[in-house]
């Protein structure tokens, strides 16, 4: 996997190049950083009544998320389903309103963009999502949903449009006569590269690529993923990659941050989190990964999580994890959020970063694993009479995760 140092720096021809003023706007800009999210919480009201709607709580989808992304580099978010990374995503491209928090792209605060300069903003920022076939109108042909977006920013002039779509076809790998087909004719596969296709046609710095490879088969999903490998060589493109495939975030990024109900736990180059994972839900989500050398599944670590995923509308106080947490203290895990931090472990990076407020003393041994006890965040759930049912057990060996 190649490094962000490695990676081709944008065209110079392109548009969407940073102005030499743009650093002065934010003060905490730098020349690689290109994404730097601050505080950002997105919080969705729960209405109840029938004629006068009243709200009675809110969704916590995204409670507090500090993340930055490089020129050129690959980041890729993990996490369970329901644990806020499409809506942070899709709030990184303000498709969903902040409820709090600062968002910057290449310097400039996206939370104080409205209409016209947002719109213009937006051209730099593309998403492609998760579902091929939904995210495509039916009634329109593949040429007519390349050259929307392009006329919407100006882009298309005179007889040179077709040109630049057949371009843009081979790029992603489909022939011209794809131009004058419907979406429902194309293969799954097919349909991502056309959704790849039409996000490159406005020329952005910045693709967001929502569970890009989910929705395909797995013989197509390598096929995808080495596509967007290419493109990012080939037009210097910066990524964020949400998904929830361990492998593939993997394969195709940089660095890795691994979110757990609204926040970010873990964060760091891509090699350094698989070699030495630090957060226990990170050690839990590697442990299900599995290996194909027998000899090293049955000696690695296994960690079997208890309960679900807690309701984002009714999150638990303190660390947010420590429900499910087998290494839990009831000393400030309960009642006290960790901040992501940088560890002071020998042989750790600098750029290594947890929200475990016992990281250390879980690395050194000094902590060790024990039975669960099932905390119930919500007053209305039920428990069983039998203590034993509030228990699971941690198996396995400790052991370092390949």
């Amino acid at each position: 996997m190649s490094t962000p140092a490695e990676r081709p720096e944008p065209r110079a021809e392109d548009p969407a190049q940073p102005r030499p003023d743009r650093a002065e706007q934010h003060p905490g800009a730098q020349d690689d950083l290109l994404v730097d999210v601050r505080g950002l919480k997105v919080h969705f009201p729960i209405k109840r009544g029938v004629i006068l709607d009243r709200t009675v709580g809110h969704v916590y989808a995204v409670d507090g998320m500090d993340l930055q992304i490089r020129r050129g580099e690959t980041y890729g978010l993990v996490g369970e389903s329901g644990c806020g990374k499409s809506t942070f995503g899709r709030a990184l491209l303000r498709l969903e309103d902040l409820t709090e928090g600062e968002v910057y792209f290449d310097g400039v605060d996206l939370a104080s963009l409205k209409g016209e300069k947002l719109r213009t903003q937006r051209r730099h920022m593309q998403m492609v999502f998760q579902d091929p076939l939904g995210s495509l109108d039916p009634r329109q042909t593949v040429e007519q949903l390349l050259l929307e977006g392009m006329q919407a920013h100006g882009m298309v002039k005179g007889g040179k449009a077709k040109d630049r779509l057949v371009e843009l076809l081979k790029a992603v790998g489909l022939p011209r006569t794809a131009l004058t087909k419907y979406p429902h004719e194309f293969s799954g596969g097919q349909r991502q590269r056309i959704g790849i296709a039409r996000a490159l046609s406005v020329d952005p710095q910045l693709i967001v690529a929502d569970e890009p490879v989910s929705a395909l088969d797995v013989s197509v999903q390598a096929q995808v993923i080495n596509l967007l490998v290419d493109l990012q060589e080939e037009f210097g493109l910066t990524y964020l990659v949400i998904a929830h495939d361990l492998a593939v975030v993997r394969h195709i990024s940089d660095r890795i941050g691994v979110m757990y109900l609204g926040g970010l736990v873990e964060e760091a180059e891509a090699d350094d989190l698989y070699a030495a994972p630090l957060h226990p839900y990170t050690r839990a989500l590697l442990s299900a990964v599995p290996v194909p050398d027998p000899e090293v599944e049955d000696s690695r670590e296994q960690i079997l999580l208890v309960g679900d995923l807690p309701s984002p509308a009714n999150p638990p106080p303190g660390c947010r994890f420590h429900t499910r947490c087998p290494w839990r203290q009831e000393t400030r895990c309960d009642d006290e959020r960790p901040p992501l931090r940088v560890v002071q472990i020998d042989g750790v990076p600098a750029h290594h970063r947890v929200a475990c407020h016992w990281a250390e003393e879980i690395a050194s041994g000094e902590i060790q694993p024990h039975d669960v006890k099932v905390v119930l965040t919500d007053p209305t759930d039920k428990q069983s009479d039998s203590d034993d049912s509030l228990y699971a057990n941690v198996t396995g060996h400790v052991a370092d995760v390949d």
